[in-house]
């Protein structure tokens, strides 16, 4: 199964590459991806600029790059990280959106450690320019400096920064306000709060993004507790231990509302920026499968069904794709089959990412990214021990 995987994740990659990369305005030793395929001329220029969609590229670049470290993807990773810092037009830290810059520090502190990559060396100024944003009247961060809107999509990329940057307090105080007020009635995560004259309003919309970021932070929050102790197998403290049950909880919640009767992770099946979301989601419940640091009797179980969603939503959406010149073109709905784009079809991209504006989604870069981030996660988990049946149905041609 390992090596199934591994091949379908360079596949995914292959397709991305050779579909939607593209030198940065003919700069030499640039890279970005274009945000849909096929790609209007203004998609080709990177009119708009989607720093979070190049976020995640990068991300996922980071992903192969661990999996099986190349020359050839460490260079790639250089040129992407090269242009990005060119197109933002302006130090990266002077980006406006703490979610969006949070996203993009995340991939760079990944490339930051990655064997034989080198140093990022305006990494530091990005995190502390994030960590100067916490509001002091909240203990969080707004979305953008003085607005007044508290959200998921923010504080949940920082809390994970945070836990692995050595600020696990900060990490557990951002969850614990998320906790405190943004939990719904099935123990999913809601969106935000905004604050408004007549008191605070709560978001209620349901993001499968934001489900995997707050997985994401507890497990990184639940690291770090175990490595203060100074002992590989040292017992978690009490704030580790809180993190670990809400994993519990959160994973539970996750298979019991957002999951087909099979298995398989169906929340939406949009372009634009949710295109991204379940994605994520993968990414983090694969990160709880293979980095929950407990050995008790219920972490075994949530490890095994994270491993289990992730396998069986990678089979359905392996099952459902389309082919082009034998890559894959991944299907926004991962119960649903793919649509094969086409050129002149309204794009959720030119309109900035907003979802759900695309006729046919797939033509997205954000929806291709998710299926990539989905193999790798495949890749990731499918090395573990098994943990029941998971890889129901599926074509396997490849």
């Amino acid at each position: 199964m390992e090596e199934r995987w591994d091949h379908r994740a360079d596949l995914a990659e292959q397709a991305v590459e050779e579909r939607h990369c593209s030198r940065l305005w003919a700069i030499p030793r640039t890279n970005l991806a274009v945000v849909s395929w096929p790609p209007t001329t203004r998609d080709k220029l990177f009119y708009h600029w989607h720093i979070d969609w190049q976020a995640q590229y990068l991300d996922c670049q980071a992903d192969a790059a661990e999996r099986r470290s190349r020359k050839s993807r460490l260079s790639m990773i250089r040129r992407t990280v090269r242009a990005v810092r060119i197109r933002n037009l302006g130090p990266l830290p002077k980006y406006t959106d703490y979610d969006d810059k949070a996203w993009l520090t995340l991939a760079l502190q990944r490339v930051h450690h990655l064997e034989r990559y080198g140093k990022v060396r305006y990494l530091h100024g990005l995190q502390e320019n994030i960590f100067a944003g916490v509001d002091d009247l909240t203990g969080v961060l707004p979305w953008t400096p003085g607005d007044t809107y508290y959200n998921v999509p923010t504080n949940g990329p920082v809390a994970v920064l945070a836990a692995r940057s050595g600020r696990p307090e900060l990490a557990a105080q951002l969850l614990n306000w998320i906790y405190t007020h943004l939990v719904d009635a099935d123990g999913l995560i809601t969106d935000g709060l905004r604050m408004t004259l007549s008191g605070p309003e709560r978001v209620d919309e349901i993001r499968a993004a934001n489900q995997g970021i707050v997985l994401g932070a507890l497990v990184e929050i639940a690291r770090a507790r175990r490595a203060d102790a100074g002992v590989a197998d040292a017992a978690v403290d009490e704030t580790g231990m809180t993190a670990i049950t809400r994993v519990h909880h959160l994973v539970e919640s996750i298979s019991r509302h957002m999951t087909t009767p099979g298995g398989v992770i169906d929340w939406h099946a949009d372009g634009g920026d949710h295109g991204l979301s379940k994605g994520i989601l993968a990414r983090y419940l694969a990160l709880v499968a293979t980095d929950l640091p407990s050995d008790d009797r219920l972490s075994r179980s949530t490890r095994r069904l994270a491993r289990r969603l992730v396998l069986r939503s990678a089979e359905s959406v392996w099952h459902h794709r389309l082919e082009m010149d034998g890559l894959p073109v991944f299907p926004a709905g991962w119960a649903q089959d793919a649509v094969l784009p086409q050129s002149g079809s309204p794009l959720g991209a030119v309109l900035a990412g907003h979802p759900g504006a695309a006729d046919i989604p797939e033509r997205d870069l954000s929806v291709q990214l998710s299926g990539w981030m989905l193999m790798e996660a495949a890749a990731k988990v499918s090395v573990l021990p098994g943990g029941g049946p998971d890889t129901t149905g599926g074509s396997d041609s490849a």
